[in-house]
C-alpha cells in the first residue's frame, strides 16, 4: 500500500473504523508520511525505509471547480522487491483484506501471492497504465475505479450515456469480482454478478477533487470491515468522499468518523 494514493485509502480505513496496516516503502524524506499514519492509528510496522531514495509523491493542479490533474513520481514506490512482499504477507491470513493501488511495482506477483494464501484484494486502477489490461484481474474481490479507468479497461472509446449499462459491462468482463464504479456529482454504481445498486452523491461546494476517490474507497471497505450492510457502506462512503472535496489537499481532507457522523445536507 503506497504513499499517496495508498497513504490516504490507508488513513480512511483507520477513520472508518477498521484494523489497519500500511505496506510500502518511503526515502528518509517520507518519515512525516509515516508519522500521519501512525496518528491515525494506522499500524507501520510493514514501512521500510529506504536510504538513497526519494519517496513517492505527486504533484497536484487544481482548476477553479475542484478538479485536479496529477503528475506522478514513483520514488522508492517502484522499489517494492518479491522479498519485501513476501515478509509483508506472511504476517497476515485468509480472510485478511489487502488493499492496493497501481502506484507500485510488483503487482500481479502480490495479487498471485495474496491469492494463494486466501486473502481478499481490492484493487484500485490509479493511475492508469496500460499494463494494468495484463494484471490477473480476475483474482480480485473488489475493484473501485472510476468511469475513466473502467472505458479503458473495457477498451471503450466512448462512455456509455447510462453508467448502470458500463457497470453491467464490468461484470461481464469479470464476472466474480465485486465493482464499485465512482462517478464524482453523479454518485457511484456498486455492482456484482446479481445485483446492481446506485449510490447518490451528496451535494456540496467542491474546492479540490484530490483524494476523493481514495477517501471513497477506504470508507466504502472499512464500513464492511466493521460490520457494516453494503447499502450502509454506500452511503458512507459517499458521505466521507463529500466532506473530503470540501477541503484542500489530499491526506489532510480525508474526513475523520465524527465528522460523518455529524454529516447534515
Amino acid at each position: 500500500l503506497p504513499i499517496c494514493k495508498g497513504l490516504n485509502q490507508s488513513l480512511a480505513l483507520a477513520r472508518s473504523g477498521a484494523e489497519t496496516y500500511h505496506a510500502g516503502a518511503i526515502g528518509e524524506d517520507g518519515l512525516f508520511l509515516r508519522e500521519m499514519l501512525r496518528e491515525a492509528g494506522v499500524r507501520t510496522d510493514y514501512i521500510s525505509v529506504l536510504n538513497e531514495i526519494p519517496s513517492g509523491h505527486a504533484v497536484i493542479q487544481n482548476d477553479a471547480g475542484g478538479d485536479n490533474c496529477i503528475l506522478i513520481y514513483g520514488g522508492a514506490n517502484f522499489a517494492i522487491g518479491k522479498e519485501m512482499i513476501d515478509k509483508v504477507l506472511s504476517a497476515f491470513d485468509r480472510g485478511d483484506l489487502i488493499v492496493l493501488q497501481n502506484e507500485i511495482n510488483n503487482l500481479p506477483y502480490i495479487m498471485e501471492k495474496a491469492a494463494e494464501k486466501g486473502m481478499r484484494i481490492a484493487f484500485t486502477p490509479a493511475p492508469m497504465r496500460e499494463e494494468v489490461l495484463h494484471y490477473p484481474l480476475e483474482k480480485l474481490d473488489y475493484l473501485l475505479l472510476n468511469e475513466v479507468e473502467a472505458a479503458q479497461i473495457l477498451g471503450l472509446e466512448k462512455l456509455p450515456d447510462d453508467y448502470t449499462d458500463l457497470a453491467k459491462a464490468l461484470i461481464k468482463k469479470f464476472p466474480a469480482l465485486k465493482i464499485v464504479l465512482t462517478l464524482g456529482a453523479a454518485g457511484a454504481v456498486y455492482a456484482d454478478a446479481g445485483r446492481i445498486i446506485p449510490q447518490k452523491a451528496y451535494p456540496v461546494k467542491a474546492v479540490d477533487s484530490t483524494g476523493a476517490g481514495d477517501t471513497y474507497a477506504g470508507y466504502f471497505l472499512g464500513s464492511l470491515m466493521t460490520g457494516a450492510s453494503l447499502e450502509e457502506a454506500l452511503e458512507r462512503a459517499s458521505k466521507a468522499a463529500a466532506l473530503a472535496v470540501t477541503k484542500e489537499g489530499a491526506a489532510p481532507s480525508v474526513p475523520l468518523k465524527e465528522a460523518l457522523e455529524a454529516f447534515e445536507i
